[in-house]
C-alpha cells in the first residue's frame, strides 16, 4: 500500500520538477489517520528548552552546568531551578511530557507546540552548536511522537528563535535550517506540504479533517531580531517574510472556501515589539481580513502568560518604534519583561469603555502561554476546550455582509499586495466572535508549584493554576445530553467538583468562552481598575507568582 507513495517520493529526488505543484496552493490528499472520537480539546505547549549539560547542585550563574561558586545559592534541583537563567534538565521536559501521556492523552485532539526546543546559549564556557540544537529537536521530536503521534494526535509544531544557529538568525530557505526539520519533524508535516516547508519552514496541517486547520508560522521570518532577512518591505517580493504572507493569504481564502475554521500558531507573538513594522502590519490586516475564519493566535517566545489584541486602529496609525525598543526575551531580568504588565494595562484602557462602543470587527487576540521552562518563572502547559456540538458557520459570499477596508498609511510603508482594499471577512454569527461549532471556550493551566523542594524520591506534581471558565460553566451535564464537561472532573480540585460551587480564586475571569467580545470585556474590566481582585491575579498570573500556603 506505500508503493505509490515510494514511487512518488523517488520521482522527485531524481527529477524535481517532474510532479511539481504551485507553491501557494493546498494540495488536498486523503487523510489516513485513525479516526478518533473528538473530546473537544487540544494542548498548547511551548519553549521546553532541554539541556544535556544541567547538572545537579550547581550553580544558577554557571547556567546550572558547574558546581562553582561552590556557596553560591540558591543551587540547581533535581528537576530543575524555578524563577532562574537555567534551562530545563531532561528529568523536567520527561516529567511534563510523561505526565501528558498518562493523563492527557485521551482527553485531547491535537498538539500545537510552538518552538524552542533546543537550550539558550547563556553559558560562554559552553557555546552551543548547530548539531547540538538538531540533536535536542530531535529527541524531542522523538518524544512527541511517541507520546501523541502514536496514538493518532496531530503534533503541529514551529521554529523558534532558539532552534537555530546562530540565535534569532535565519536566511531566506530553501536552506539547511528548512532541510534539517524537514527530516526532523518527517511525522508531523504532510506529505503534501513538504515543498512549502523546504523552503520556507511553515505549513499547514488538518486537526480535523475537512473542518479544523491549524497552520504553523516561520515567525523568524517576521522578527525584528533577524537581521538576515528584508522584514517585509514593500515591493520586495522575494523577501522571505512577503512570500510566507502572500502564502498565509492564500491559505487562509483556501479554507474560507471550503468553509473550515483555522488556528494561527507561531513562537514569537505578533506585536510591534517583536515584528518589523510592516510584518505586524501585513499580519494584521490579514488577521482581520480573515476574522470569521480564524479562531485565534497562539503562540510562545516572552514565558509570561498574557494577551493582548491585534487592532484595526494600528493599519491606520502605523505603530513604528525605535530601534532600540527591542526586547530580549531571554533576559529575564529585563526591564521591558517587568513592565509588561503596564503596557498591556494601557493598551487595555486605549479600549472602547463598553461594549456598546466596540466594532468587534477591528479585533483579533493574542494569546501567549507561559513555558515549561522554570526561566525565569514556573514550568506549565495549557489545555484548550472548544465547541464540538451546534450549528457550523457558513462563511457568507454576499458583498453587502462584508465590510470594506483599505489600509490607512500605505505609501512606502507596507507591501503592495496588503495596500488594495480589500473585502473584510467578519460576521457576529462566526466561530471567532459567538458560541457555536468549533468555538473556544476557554482553557485551564497548569503548573509545577515547589520544585525546587522537589528531588528524586520526590517528584513535583502539576496542579491547576487557573481557569478562564466561569466555575458554573465547569458542569455541563443535561436531562438531554450526555455529560460533558470542559475540563474532566479528575482534573479539577475537590473544590470545583462540586456542581454547587459558585467562586473560586482559581476562576477570577468568568469568560463564557473565547471569543473577541469576551477578552474585550475582560480587558475594559481590566483596565477599569474597579476589580482590584482581578488585576492582582493577571498580574500573578503573568509572572507566576505562587501563593503562601
Amino acid at each position: 500500500m506505500f508503493a505509490p507513495r515510494l514511487v512518488l517520493v523517488l520521482l522527485l529526488s531524481v527529477v524535481p520538477d517532474a510532479l511539481a505543484v504551485p507553491a501557494q496552493l493546498p494540495l488536498a490528499v486523503a487523510d489516513t489517520r485513525p479516526a478518533r472520537k473528538l473530546q473537544g480539546r487540544f494542548l498548547h505547549i511551548t519553549d521546553m528548552h532541554p539541556d544535556p549539560h544541567y547538572k545537579l547542585d550547581a550553580s544558577e550563574k554557571s547556567a546550572c552546568h558547574r558546581k562553582k561558586p561552590k556557596n553560591a545559592q540558591p543551587r540547581s534541583g533535581y528537576y530543575g531551578m524555578p524563577y532562574s537563567d537555567c534551562d530545563s534538565p531532561f528529568t523536567l521536559t520527561n516529567l511534563t511530557l510523561n505526565f501528558l501521556d498518562k493523563e492527557w492523552t485521551s482527553e485531547i485532539d491535537f498538539v500545537i507546540w510552538t518552538g524552542d526546543s533546543a537550550r539558550h546559549d547563556n553559558d560562554r564556557k559552553n557555546p552551543r552548536t548547530t548539531d547540538e540544537i538538531y540533536m535536542l529537536n530531535r529527541v524531542m521530536a522523538r518524544k512527541m511522537e511517541d507520546v501523541f503521534l502514536s496514538k493518532g494526535i496531530p503534533v503541529i509544531p514551529c521554529i523558534g528563535n532558539n532552534d537555530v544557529w546562530l540565535k534569532n538568525i535565519m536566511l531566506p530557505g530553501p536552506n539547511s535550517v528548512t532541510s534539517e526539520f524537514s527530516s526532523i519533524w518527517r511525522s508531523f508535516i504532510p506529505f503534501e506540504s513538504y515543498q512549502v516547508f523546504q523552503r520556507g519552514g511553515y505549513y499547514s496541517a488538518e486537526v480535523i479533517p475537512d473542518a479544523v486547520a491549524a497552520i504553523s508560522l516561520n515567525t523568524m521570518y517576521f522578527y525584528d531580531s533577524n537581521k538576515a532577512v528584508g522584514g517585509c518591505e514593500p515591493g520586495e517580493h522575494e523577501d522571505p517574510g512577503n512570500l510566507q504572507l502572500d502564502w498565509l493569504e492564500v491559505q487562509l481564502q483556501a479554507f474560507r472556501r471550503r468553509g473550515m475554521q483555522v488556528w494561527l500558531s507561531g513562537h514569537v507573538p505578533p506585536s510591534a515589539d517583536n515584528f518589523f513594522p510592516d510584518c505586524y502590519v501585513r499580519y494584521t490586516e490579514l488577521s482581520l481580513r480573515f476574522q470569521d475564519t480564524i479562531l485565534g493566535h497562539l503562540f510562545g517566545h516572552m514565558n509570561a502568560d498574557h494577551f493582548f489584541f491585534l487592532e484595526a486602529e494600528h493599519l491606520e496609525k502605523y505603530p513604528r518604534k525605535k530601534a532600540s525598543a527591542s526586547v530580549d526575551w531571554d533576559d529575564p531580568h529585563s526591564e521591558s519583561r517587568k513592565g509588561l504588565y503596564k503596557t498591556l494595562l494601557k493598551d487595555f484602557e486605549d479600549l472602547p469603555k463598553t461594549a456598546k462602543n466596540i466594532s468587534y470587527d477591528d479585533y483579533g487576540v493574542v494569546n501567549v502561554s507561559p513555558s515549561v521552562v522554570p526561566n525565569p518563572y514556573l514550568p506549565s502547559f495549557r489545555i484548550f476546550a472548544y465547541n464540538i456540538t451546534g450549528s457550523r458557520y457558513v462563511p457568507s459570499i454576499r458583498v453587502e455582509n462584508e465590510r470594506t477596508k483599505s489600509v490607512g498609511h500605505c505609501l512606502g510603508n507596507i507591501s503592495d499586495r496588503s495596500c488594495r482594499a480589500s473585502k473584510w471577512h467578519s460576521h457576529p454569527d462566526s466561530p471567532s466572535r459567538t458560541n457555536r461549532l468549533w468555538t473556544p471556550l476557554g482553557y485551564a493551566q497548569y503548573y509545577l508549584p515547589k520544585l525546587d523542594a522537589a528531588d528524586k524520591n520526590h517528584p513535583p506534581k502539576y496542579k491547576l493554576e487557573y481557569l478562564t471558565f466561569p466555575v458554573s460553566g465547569l458542569h455541563r451535564a443535561g436531562a438531554d445530553e450526555a455529560p460533558w464537561w470542559p475540563i474532566p472532573l479528575r482534573h479539577l480540585p475537590k473544590s470545583l467538583r462540586n456542581a454547587t460551587a459558585t467562586a473560586s480564586k482559581r476562576a477570577p475571569y468568568g469568560l463564557v468562552d473565547l471569543t473577541v467580545p469576551s477578552w474585550t470585556d475582560l480587558a475594559q474590566r481590566l483596565a477599569k481598575g474597579a476589580e482590584k481582585k482581578l488585576r492582582k491575579r493577571f498580574r500573578r498570573y503573568m509572572y507566576m507568582e505562587v501563593e503562601s500556603a
